[in-house]
């Protein structure tokens, strides 16, 4: 059932629509003005807000601008007595979903809520299937730390900005380069990712720039590189802490100049192309002990995010335990199995060097091995003394 907010100062007029709604079958709530209106807006989750434009306190185009500010997903119709087709014009600039002048014709008013509200429906069901298709999972936690790390990613993932990625191994730093690029204007071109301590060194070059046929004993045919995949939308370099010296120098230019040329190749290929790194090495302490360019360092860390361990966001280990929980629950097509507070406490002060990857493994390794609910006795059994 969807619940609506109606702010207007005319309590005639909100008894009216309050009935009509109601009638229609709509949860609602009143505000006597903006502010209070406001007040309401934020504490409480609303599918769709009608306000009146001419109140005292605050005028409803200010309350409008401010609830877009809030939340812009939520659709919000104007209604006032002084209807004009400039206010019209206004209000739908500001982010109003449509206008209609008092009194409000009933069936035109119902229709539009109708509309708006299924809009609205379409809009949430989009934004999750969007969700499943990409992959990205849900950064857990409340912590401050991950709250940093959330406004930062909103600050600059529509930017073009390079963006350095610290932090242990196990703390989500793929996670963070995966929404940096889902929230960038680049979404819908694609993230390439490239593991760079998984490839052979000298194999790394190939895999970044391509090479052309014949370049080397095993290039029977042209290859593309990650470079060239990754054209229009995001490279995600990770572990760029390992990278050897010779391709250090061609990303370098790569950056520099916007063109790579393949192994083997004389042709320079232009590329549009977000580069995103990670390293859970001190690249700083790796520039002094000369395994890393300091040149190539400034040109990657334009924004810095340091990821914390799991060790300096306990605060956020019961919401991840509850997540895991019950997504191997899902995985596994069985009932979300409980967890003792006991349990949870333990696993809360409980060392995770591995992070949340280890954090993780342990979960599952409790679903599988403890009975009807997850206890201390199992955290002793399958954690503490593994």
């Amino acid at each position: 059932m969807a619940s609506i907010l109606i702010i207007d100062d005319e309590k005639s007029i909100r008894n009216v629509l309050k009935d009509i709604l109601q009638h229609e079958g709509y949860q609602v709530e009143e505000a006597p003005d903006g502010e209070q209106g406001i007040k309401q807006f934020q504490s409480k989750t609303f599918d769709l807000v009608l306000c009146d434009i001419k109140m005292p306190k605050m005028d409803g185009m200010e309350v409008l601008q401010q609830m877009m500010a809030v939340n812009p997903e939520i659709p919000v119709i104007m209604i006032s007595g002084h209807g004009s087709i400039e206010n019209a014009v206004e209000a739908v600039k500001k982010g109003a979903y449509d206008f209609i002048s008092k009194p409000p014709d009933l069936n035109r008013l119902l229709i539009t809520l109708r509309n708006a509200l299924d809009k609205n429906t379409l809009v949430k069901e989009t934004r999750i299937l969007k969700k499943k298709v990409s992959g990205v999972q849900e950064m857990i936690g409340e912590s401050e730390a991950i709250n940093k790390i959330k406004t930062t990613i909103d600050k600059v993932a529509p930017t073009d900005a390079r963006i350095l990625i610290t932090g242990e191994n196990g703390t989500g730093k793929e996670l963070v380069a995966r929404w940096l690029h889902e929230k960038s204007n680049r979404s819908q071109h694609p993230l390439i990712e490239v593991n760079c301590a998984a490839i052979p060194s000298e194999l790394i070059e190939s895999e970044l720039f391509g090479h052309e046929k014949g370049s080397f004993t095993s290039a029977i045919k042209q290859r593309i590189g990650k470079f060239e995949q990754a054209h229009g939308g995001t490279l995600f370099l990770d572990e760029i802490g390992d990278m050897n010296a010779s391709a250090q120098a061609k990303v370098l230019r790569a950056l520099q100049e916007g063109k790579i040329s393949r192994v083997g190749g004389e042709k320079e290929i232009e590329v549009d192309v977000r580069v995103i790194a990670a390293t859970n090495k001190n690249l700083l302490q790796e520039v002094e002990d000369k395994n890393f360019r300091l040149d190539l360092y400034h040109r990657l860390s334009v924004i810095l995010i340091q990821v914390p361990s799991l060790r300096e966001r306990t605060a956020d280990i019961p919401l991840l335990v509850s997540h895991f929980l019950h997504e191997i629950a899902q995985a596994y097509r069985q009932p979300v199995k409980q967890i003792d507070t006991e349990a949870l406490d333990a696993l809360t002060n409980h060392y995770w060097s591995g992070n949340i990857r280890e954090l993780r493994n342990v979960v599952e390794r409790l679903v599988i091995l403890s009975d009807k609910k997850i206890s201390l006795s199992d955290v002793h059994s399958f954690v503490l003394l593994s």
